[in-house]
């Protein structure tokens, strides 16, 4: 059984099943006959860039990104800012991005693809992003530019 296999099970199960956690996945997968650690499948979770989006009930789940909106098949950050966005703030060369609980890694995904020259990077948790910024100046122009792209001004 290959990488390509577990990756091709991993699709099938998420476009089967409403799966919101990794460990939920995990057992899905043991059912199939595929043994695999936690680490093993954030890394698959990564390389096929699955994202936790909002169910209908409000509930996270994976989800594959649309390929329509983005040739890189990461969500375009103009549509998840306004979903997920809950607050931001920041401090010195440092932004607090607060998400709905599961946004924080598809937003960050999407704002380390836009490359911006004031970001250095970015570390997010389930619904929190660490953003590190080159100045000051850099953290007030992006503050900003997430709260219109959030539409929350």
């Amino acid at each position: 059984m290959s990488k390509s296999d577990r990756h091709a099970a991993i699709r099938d199960l998420i476009q089967r099943h409403d799966v919101g956690s990794q460990e939920e996945l995990r057992q899905l997968l043991l059912k199939r006959g595929w043994d695999v650690t936690q680490s093993t499948l954030s890394r698959d979770l990564r390389e096929l860039r699955l994202a936790r989006i909002p169910g209908s009930d409000g509930t996270a789940r994976y989800a594959e990104p649309d390929s329509a909106q983005d040739d890189l098949r990461t969500p375009a950050l103009e549509g998840l800012l306004p979903q997920l966005f809950a607050s931001v703030d920041g401090v010195s060369e440092l932004i607090l991005l607060r998400t709905l609980p599961g946004g924080a890694q598809a937003i960050a995904e999407a704002v380390d693809n836009r490359e911006w020259p004031e970001l250095l990077g970015t570390i997010a948790g389930d619904d929190t992003i660490l953003m590190i910024c080159r100045s000051a100046q850099a953290r007030e122009k992006l503050t900003k530019r997430i709260r219109q792209m959030a539409r929350a001004d």
